[in-house]
């Protein structure tokens, strides 16, 4: 068994289960519990996706994680290769089967849809470096359209996947910098275009999602704590400004500035 909890990644998994939850609060609020049933349906097909991803990273993967992650159970000789491949076809296909369980063809779409491109990133769009980058954003802002789907419409959160989706490039392109040197096997944007020009596009993605941020405050969609939002914003625009020079820092400061906009968004609900 612990090798199938090593090899689904399941505390990824469970915090997948976290974003689906906050993602449809953000849309319904208190009235989340309205659509009860097709949230804990949505939990679990996140769950068994996330698992079933993370199975099919490590069966293309085996290889590099020889040296990368040798713990791993392929790489350790704990489980057979075909083994994985097994239980990520469970997995994905168990989740696209799940979603049909909400009756909902926004739900279904946005599932099937993700299923699609995260076969393809693994199977071919990983080693293409922008294009990879792009899909990992995608699926990113995929978990908040289908927190919004499971409880009323995904529509409802366009903004915040649009945001999460912008800044998430950007930090994707920044890890792509920092790990210029030991990729193998992709040819990466910094590959393609040089690091400098790497950057610079990654400092509009992180631009991009705080001009986005505006939106909500325009349209007054949330409550007036929502404006704490200006701080994930001046930290995205931190990472703007240190991605030429140490793109480790700028990563890491993305994923901390996505977290406090996620705070944002749900304090934004409560209007007073």
């Amino acid at each position: 068994m612990n090798r199938f909890l090593q090899l689904f990644r399941t505390g990824n998994a469970v915090m997948g289960i976290v974003g689906v939850v906050v993602a449809s609060f953000m849309a319904a609020g208190l009235d989340i519990v309205d659509g009860w049933v097709n949230l804990i349906i949505s939990t679990v097909v996140v769950f068994m996706f996330i698992c079933g991803g993370n199975a099919l990273n490590d069966y293309i993967d085996h290889d590099i994680d020889r040296t990368a992650h040798p713990e791993r159970p392929i790489p350790s000789g704990r489980m057979e290769r075909r083994t994985a491949l097994h239980a990520a076809i469970v997995m994905l296909g168990g989740a696209v089967v799940v979603s049909f369980l909400t009756f909902d063809l926004e739900c279904i779409a946005i599932v099937v849809i993700a299923a699609v491109l995260m076969v393809a990133y693994e199977v071919a769009l990983k080693q293409r470096g922008f294009v990879g980058n792009v899909t990992i954003a995608v699926l990113t802002g995929m978990m908040f359209l289908l927190g919004g789907a499971v409880v009323g419409d995904a529509q409802d959160n366009v903004v915040v996947a649009l945001m999460a989706l912008l800044v998430s490039v950007g930090r994707e392109i920044s890890k792509d910098i920092e790990d210029m040197d030991s990729d193998e096997g992709r040819l990466t944007l910094p590959m393609r275009i040089g690091t400098r020009n790497a950057a610079a596009l990654a400092c509009v993605f992180f631009v991009a999602g705080p001009v986005l941020s505006v939106l909500p405050m325009v349209w007054h969609s949330y409550g007036p704590l929502y404006y704490t939002v200006v701080v994930a914003d001046a930290i995205f625009l931190y990472c703007a400004a240190v991605v030429f020079n140490d793109p480790h820092r700028a990563q890491k400061s993305a994923k901390i500035a996505m977290v406090v906009a996620l705070v944002s968004f749900i304090l934004g609900v409560f209007r007073f």
